[in-house]
């Protein structure tokens, strides 16, 4: 026992501060997370991950679309479908999820506060309770800050949460809109943009840069970039948003988006993509001394150790990856460095999911950084259209590459576009993880008819390659 109320705090109760107070309770110490908002989770339960693949999923189930390669284009299930269908769904599973989260806390004795916290010193906590009950002060031995990012929001842009509006305001959009401009074409940007589209919503997407998604594998992102256009989406691709203005037409309500080349887009609604901030402006981190980067988030070392060495960040407030997985897994980390217990961990090797339609998941080196490091590579290729499997299943669309070294023949990365890519990935991670051959996947027997068969399938082209 020490003379802190806490040995461990933790400021956020999203994914990553969620895990920290977990491995610490499980380690013996005495915990507690404060959460600000009535509903536990952060972000990721209430307005990010949860909701929008939720989303994902209704929409991609209403509206037919992963049928349509079997039965058709002007195949649906549900003709007319409105906001109010979209949320039934999402509002069951986040109710669901927050339940879970609520119970593993308190499964693991953790102290769960529902107060804003700020720092009073380095290792003081001041808590304004959200009933009204007052203010208090905690001590804690350590605190992991985890209390991830909102939405960036330029100055000048007209925000009304309905007409223009970021992706925290989707759940409270009151209707679908006919046509929808998206400004950034990042992660959250291409995420929406797609399942608007599969909504048959005139969808455009606008970025400054040249690329969908430059820190996937290009020919990866050229294929999605071809599969929104199939689907009517319009790629303003080198282009920046001037100016935006809500008018009152004889039409109806609509926005006008200025482009700095000239061109005006009409649209009914804008979704504003356009980056995050950490959401530390209520923190008051000065007084615990610890710095805050140009876009309020927090610089952290490898163990996730911010300026002040017993004051951890994890999560979204750290920048990227910014994925719930590798949010989880810093919160563990940083919880066993606080209290000396060695752990394993690789980095290099976390998958990443992209939630667009079609979905994209990937694990370890792409083509253009084996390029850059001047690594003698192959490629192996297998399109979900050659498996039984994606003929079942209707999904012309998919593909997947494996990227192995020429000469030792190791696996180095795995890419995949297509229906189940974010569940498919895992098995790569293990093979990369053991240090695997592209032979590994030439003498297994995967079941059939499944979309795992992909790998031996682009594992026979790749070795075919070398001859």
């Amino acid at each position: 026992m020490t003379d802190y109320d806490y040995d461990l705090f933790v400021i956020g109760s999203g994914p990553a501060g969620q895990r920290a107070a977990i491995q610490a309770a499980k380690l013996g110490k005495r915990v507690a997370v404060a959460e600000q908002k009535a509903v536990v989770g952060g972000a990721c339960i209430n307005t990010g991950t949860i909701p929008s693949k939720t989303l994902r999923e209704a929409a991609l189930y209403l509206s037919g679309y992963r049928e349509r390669g079997v039965y058709g284009a002007s195949y649906t299930v549900k003709e007319k479908i409105t906001m109010a269908d979209l949320h039934y769904r999402t509002d069951y599973v986040i109710k669901n999820e927050i339940d879970v989260t609520r119970h593993q806390l308190q499964r693991n004795k953790v102290d769960l506060l529902t107060a804003r916290a700020a720092f009073a010193g380095p290792h003081t906590v001041r808590l304004d309770f959200s009933d009204g009950s007052g203010v208090r002060e905690v001590t804690t031995d350590r605190t992991v800050i985890s209390v991830g990012t909102v939405p960036y929001c330029p100055s000048g842009i007209p925000f009304d949460r309905q007409r223009v509006f970021t992706s925290d305001d989707i759940l409270a959009l009151d209707t679908l809109p006919r046509t929808l401009a998206v400004i950034g074409a990042g992660v959250i940007g291409c995420e929406y943009a797609t399942i608007f589209a599969s909504l048959g919503v005139r969808v455009t997407v606008i970025d400054k840069r040249t690329r969908l998604l430059p820190f996937v594998d290009g020919e990866i992102t050229d294929a999605l970039a071809y599969h929104m256009r199939q689907n009517r989406v319009t790629l303003r691709l080198g282009e920046e948003v001037a100016s935006i203005e809500l008018l009152d037409t004889d039409q109806g309500e609509r926005v006008r988006v200025k482009l700095a080349s000239g061109k005006h887009i009409m649209m009914g609604a804008v979704l504003c993509c356009t980056g995050r901030t950490g959401a530390t402006e209520w923190l008051d981190l000065g007084a615990a001394g610890v710095a805050v980067n140009n876009r309020g988030g927090i610089d952290v070392n490898e163990h996730y150790q911010t300026s002040v060495p017993h004051i951890y960040a994890v999560g979204d407030v750290v920048g990227f990856p910014s994925l719930a997985s590798t949010s989880m897994e810093q919160g563990r980390l940083a919880a066993c460095h606080a209290f000396g217990v060695k752990t394993n961990s690789s980095p290099a090797l976390f998958p990443y999911g992209i939630y667009t339609i079609p979905e994209i998941s990937f694990v370890g080196r792409s083509e253009e950084e084996l390029t850059e490091a001047g690594i003698p590579y192959e490629v192996g290729k297998a399109a979900y259209r050659e498996i039984a499997r994606g003929q079942i299943l209707g999904d012309s669309t998919g593909l997947l590459k494996l990227i192995f070294h020429m000469e030792t023949r190791e696996l180095l990365g795995v890419s995949i576009l297509g229906e189940g890519a974010s569940e498919l990935v895992h098995i790569g991670q293990a093979v990369l993880a053991l240090g695997g051959k592209i032979d590994y996947f030439v003498n297994t027997v995967f079941n059939y008819p499944t979309l795992a068969e992909c790998y031996k399938t682009a594992a026979f082209d790749g070795v075919n390659r070398l001859c």
